[in-house]
Order: C-alpha cells, then structure tokens, then sequence
C-alpha cells in the first residue's frame, strides 16, 4: 500500500512541483531576496525595534528621537526594491553563466529611473518617492531586474554591440559591449517614465492621506496589482500558499523557497505598511515563518521529541540528530529522516498540519487576539524569542505558538504511531535473519 502510494507521488507530484521550483526566474528572484535584501532588511529592523519598544515608559523616553532612530531603517528596510533590482539582475545573469555585475548596476540606475518623477529633481523630496523604492516598488524593481540581464545577455551574443579588436584590455572591451543595450535600456524606460510622469493622480500614502502626485511606474503597478495585494492578504490566499509550500516539500522541494519566490513582493508590501502605518495585514513572511514552521517546515517540533522517546531505532536516531537543529527551526532531518517526503503516511500530517495552524493563526490576528506580525527577524530565532519580536514585543504571540505548538503535538500523535508502527515490523524482520545466522554460526563453532 505504502510503495503504491510513493509510485502515485512519484509519477503525478513530482514532474510539475519539481518544474516549478527549477524554474529560473523564481531561482534568480529566491537568491536575490536572500542574498542581497535580507541581511539589509533584518539589520534595518533592529533600528524599529528599537525605535518602538515594547514598554510605555521607554517608548515615551525614545518618543522624541524616534525619527532620528528610524533613518537607519528607511534606508535600509524602506529601499529593499533598489537592492532587490540589482540581485534579481546579478542572480539571473549567474544562471544564464553571463558577467553579472554589469546587468545588476544598470538595473539599478533604470529602477531609479523608473521611480523618479521626470521632473526638477532640485525640487524632488526623497520622502516623496522613498516609499517606492521600498515595499511599493518590489515589482518594478523584480521585473527591471529581469529585463535588465535578459537585453543585456542577448545583446553580447548577437551583431548589435561594438566591438573592439583584441588587443584592447578585456575589461574595456567588456564596457564597450554593455553600452549599446545600456544606451537602449535607459531610453526606453526613461520614455516610458517621462509619459507616466506626464500624467497625475490621487494617491494614497502609507497612513492613509492622499494627495495629488505625478504618477511613476511603481505607482501605476501597485494600482494595477492592489486587488491582487488585497486577496493575497486573505485566508484563501494563505491557505494555498502553505498547501502549495508542503506539497512541495513533500517531494523534497524546498517548498518555502519557491513560494517565496513568488509571493514575498505581496508578504513585504503587507509588513511595510504593518511597520510604519500601522496596517493590519496578516499574510506576510513571519506569518509562514515565525508562526506556522515550529521547528521546521510542517510544525515538525513535537516529532522530534516523540522520536527521541520511540521503540524505532531509526526514529530515536533520528531524533537525536533534529534535536539540536529544531531549536532553530531547522527540520531537514526530520523531513528526510523520517522521512516525511514521498511517505504517504506522515505526507498526511505533514500538510494538514500547517493547515490547520495558518487557520487558527489567521483568526487570531484577525479578531486581533494577537497583534499582526510587524518585525522581519531571521527563521532560526528559537519558538517563543520569535512569536514575541514578530509581533512587535506582544507577549501573546509567544503563547500563541506554544498553542500551535499542543495542537501540532496532538495531530501528528496517531500518524507518528502508525508510522512507528511500521517501522519496528520492518526492524524486527531485518533483525529475524541476522539473528539465525549468529545461531548457525554459534552452531558451527
């Protein structure tokens, strides 16, 4: 039954899950995010955190530097989707085993060009336009990234470039080969920029004020995608995520990852606003991350201390092995060491798990139970630090992962046992033969 079940992941789950976590889009846009925005967004959240603290008398004590403190944090934080364009473009153009680091800084200067109003730029506030070079300008900053490194590496394979004879230096002749798509790419955007500029608009702020602007690139997206930004923020939306993110780590995708790829834009943009506005969105990156993966992908903590108590000498190791990583939310011995991948016992648990979880947790911070996640912090924060800082030092967000905790603990306690289970039948046949061989032996001798 097990082994027909594994053939039925194997042949119907894999083939389309494993097409789209290879896809290199979402490979290049999972790096980016990782590698050029993260370290930058979790160092600039230290200054809100501080900027905001927990306790009344200190923040009445900080109240008159706060701006101050938060510059750090705007400049970081508040300008992801700059950087974000130059590791989309640096990420891809690794992929596509092109030179990097000219694609990425173009794509920078074509992001500033396409969130700048074309306009007296000595009259030009940066408080005007910062908010697009943050949570706001994440898609034009994914898509100027992509369309950076693309132009740029069809360009140096094809006739259009300037080419220089081969005594000139490499590094020159590499200038020389950028600048006829740099020259192509800023015209174009810059165009597109000066006729979108040309145009105004009411647009709504962060707080909820509005005012008439010169309209910008960011701005006509996030109006384009803002019932896109509303349903993401909705519990169908977050239902499909998790169901999507362990399906994928079912067949041993790294189902966080991928739908990060995809919907991280939506998560920041939702936090942004949580964090300096005062927003009340629920669907963000600590929502998944601080409060749905306890111990790991799955909510897989209260497996672990099952394991070590098991007559499965293969879970007890197993559990020995995940203790230590499960502190901080690490589970990759318990997904492939169980395993929970390709086994359609534990698959069960291991999705309906999460499931269950992302419920109870969207109606708690929708009742407002539980302040609504505000603070991005790194996933390896050990459960009760974590529900804590994410909520902006509410305490019940602590108590509410220790509570998703027991409800894990209570979901996955029959399909551990079954598993178990199965799992001495199959240790005590192995040992059976082993152990008539010793007696021959004994026998013999």
């Amino acid at each position: 039954m097990i082994e027909r079940g594994s053939a039925w992941v194997e042949r119907f789950l894999v083939p389309p899950l494993g097409a789209l976590a290879s896809n290199i889009f979402l490979q290049a846009i999972r790096d980016a995010f990782i590698i050029f925005t993260l370290p930058l967004i979790l160092a600039g959240s230290l200054f809100l955190i501080v900027a905001n603290p927990p306790i009344k008398a200190l923040a009445d004590l900080i109240a008159p530097y706060q701006s101050a403190i938060l510059v750090p944090f705007q400049l970081s934080f508040g300008m992801m989707a700059l950087f974000l364009a130059f590791g989309v473009a640096y990420s891809l153009a690794q992929y596509r085993r092109t030179e990097p680091v000219q694609p990425a800084v173009l794509a920078m200067v074509l992001f500033l060009i396409a969130s700048v109003p074309v306009s007296d730029l000595t009259n030009l506030k940066l408080g005007d336009v910062l908010p697009y070079f943050g949570g706001e300008g994440l898609l034009v900053g994914i898509l100027i990234g992509i369309l950076t490194t693309e132009v740029v590496r069809r360009f140096r394979g094809s006739r259009f470039i300037i080419r220089l004879p081969k005594s000139v230096p490499p590094n020159v002749t590499r200038a020389f080969e950028a600048l006829v798509p740099a020259i192509l790419l800023i015209t174009l955007v810059w165009s597109i920029e000066w006729f979108v500029s040309s145009h105004t608009g009411v647009v709504t702020d962060a707080s909820g004020h509005s005012k008439v602007q010169q309209l910008t690139l960011p701005i006509l997206l996030m109006r384009a995608f803002q019932p896109l930004v509303l349903v993401q923020d909705s519990y169908p939306a977050a239902l499909l995520e998790i169901v999507l993110m362990m399906l994928l780590w079912s067949v041993g995708i790294h189902g966080m990852n991928v739908v990060t790829a995809i919907a991280l834009p939506f998560w920041l943009s939702t936090l942004t606003v949580n964090a300096t506005a005062h927003g009340h969105g629920i669907v963000t990156e600590p929502f998944f991350h601080i409060f749905a993966h306890l111990g790991g992908s799955g909510a897989t903590w209260p497996l672990v201390i099952y394991m070590l108590r098991s007559r499965s000498a293969q879970l007890r190791t197993v559990g020995k092995v995940a203790l230590g990583p499960a502190v901080f939310n690490i589970n990759e011995p318990v997904t492939f060491g169980v395993p929970m991948a390709l086994n359609p016992v534990m698959m069960i648990p291991f999705v309906l798990v999460p499931v269950i979880i992302v419920t109870i947790n969207y109606i708690v911070f929708a009742v407002g139970l539980v302040h609504v996640p505000v603070v991005l912090q790194p996933f390896t924060v050990p459960v009760g630090i974590s529900g804590f800082v994410a909520s902006g030092g509410d305490i019940k967000g602590s108590l509410l992962q220790f509570f998703d905790l027991a409800v894990s603990a209570i979901l996955y306690y029959p399909f551990f046992k079954a598993w178990e289970r199965i799992l001495i039948q199959r240790e005590e046949a192995a040992a059976r033969p082993e152990e008539r061989s010793e007696r021959l032996a004994a026998e013999v001798h």
